[in-house]
């Protein structure tokens, strides 16, 4: 039960959240290819060489699967059932047919020209069928091959999901696994159990994996306890953890401290003087989260190339998008208000920052958390052996190497360590995993 003096926590989901929403951040799923992106009206996406717009998705139901018709307009795609009682007409085997080029009657200039006259993708695969002399003497097995290959080329078939964490570990290990080092789905998911991660713990986590193990963990705790994540550098990295959604709510339990402010708030030598020294760091980082949130959509600036010069047959969709920028009277955000009040915002986060700061510190004087998780590129030795001060006697923790010759360095280390304490009869004992 809440006290009469505390706020309200993170409220039961509404069934309007299984609606998308403008603004709402999803992920498009098209067969085994995934892409997180923000939900904005009038803004062109690519995805797989193929552009569109996402207005006509707000409304719908997540899981909805969508095809991409003339002018880049998304409609919902109906369920067509497939006939069972036809008999599909096969040859025996493939070793009389030669592949000249000559066997398709349609051209390239009649497949464009179908394009243009807005003709379905469904409908295109199906004009090449019957126009190929010879995928009536293919085997069953390659019929269904070509059709695929042709339903890929030409079938825009867009699925709209919600982000999870196995959604987007699976996108990120298949896009850039080099952001995560190398962090499978699976290997996740065993962190998060074995960190016995859960609605009001008291976490800490150290990470280098774009803020996806920080969203993991966000997302199975529920908006319920506290997360201290500890960086390196100017500020934490959390592209992933935005690509997630999460409601503001969930934001109020999320602290941050410097990676190389831990010796000093260990040493007793902490203080607010030593933050105030670096606002200009501070400051900085926190405006190129903004890019790094948007970095998802940045990926595939080769690949949008690409389709668009593909697809420069729509000249009206394309000018449209390009009035924005190059009307003179339009401005960033930053340029639209005066200098005075862009430094007085930047002062305030600064402040706020600072805040945050603070609290977290205070958290960790308290040395009395649940659990703590360690994922990042550095070695982890040195990083468990500092961070398990914070951490309450007989609580688990979980440390991440993409490499095993430093796990196994730093589990022969706990195992020595653990051995001593037995020894000297003290009771300060927690519960290593390594993964």
């Amino acid at each position: 039960m809440e006290g009469p003096g505390e706020a309200p926590g993170p409220q039961p989901p509404h069934p309007e959240d299984h609606r998308i929403r403008d603004g709402d951040f999803v992920v498009l799923k098209r067969e085994d290819v995934f892409k997180a992106v923000q939900v904005q009206r009038r803004k062109k996406v690519t995805f797989e060489k193929q552009w569109f717009y996402l207005d006509n998705i707000i409304g719908h139901s997540y899981g909805t699967t969508f095809e991409v018709t003339n002018g880049g307009s998304l409609q919902p795609k109906k369920k067509k059932e497939e006939p069972t009682s036809e008999t599909k007409e096969a040859g025996t085997d493939n070793r009389n047919i030669i592949d000249d080029g000559k066997s398709q009657k349609l051209t390239q200039d009649d497949i464009k020209a179908l394009k243009d006259k807005g003709i379905k993708g469904e409908e295109i695969v199906q004009q090449l069928i019957e126009n190929s002399t010879t995928f009536r003497d293919k085997t069953e097995f390659a019929q269904d091959k070509y059709i695929k290959k042709k339903k890929k080329k030409y079938e825009a078939i867009i699925t709209v999901v919600k982000p999870s964490t196995r959604i987007l570990s699976i996108m990120y290990y298949a896009r850039e696994p080099g952001k995560i080092n190398h962090m499978r789905y699976d290997t996740l998911a065993q962190m998060l159990t074995l960190g016995n991660i859960r609605a009001g713990n008291k976490m800490i986590v150290m990470e280098t994996c774009a803020g996806l193990v920080l969203g993991a963990m966000m997302e199975r705790m529920g908006g319920f306890g506290s997360i201290i994540q500890l960086y390196p550098g100017g500020g934490p990295v959390r592209a992933a953890t935005a690509c997630f959604g999460f409601p503001k709510s969930f934001l109020s339990g999320l602290y941050e401290f410097p990676l190389n402010k831990v010796d000093s708030l260990l040493n007793g030598t902490f203080s607010a003087e030593m933050l105030s020294s670096e606002p200009k760091d501070s400051a900085s980082v926190e405006e190129s989260n903004g890019t790094l949130e948007e970095k998802q959509t940045t990926e595939q600036e080769k690949e949008d190339s690409v389709a668009e010069a593909q697809e420069s047959h729509h000249p009206q969709e394309q000018e449209t998008m390009e009035i924005v920028s190059q009307d003179p009277e339009y401005k960033e955000p930053k340029e639209r208000g005066s200098k005075k009040d862009y430094i007085q915002e930047k002062q305030r986060r600064q402040e706020e920052q600072r805040k945050r700061h603070l609290e977290a510190a205070a958290l960790l004087s308290e040395r009395n958390a649940d659990g703590l998780i360690v994922a990042s590129r550095f070695h982890p030795t040195p990083l468990l052996l500092t961070l398990l001060d914070f951490v309450a006697p007989s609580r688990p923790f979980v440390v991440y190497c993409q490499y095993k010759e430093s796990s196994s360095t730093l589990f022969m280390l706990l195992a020595a360590v653990g051995m001593l304490y037995k020894t000297a009869g003290k009771r300060r004992g927690h519960q290593p995993q390594t993964v």
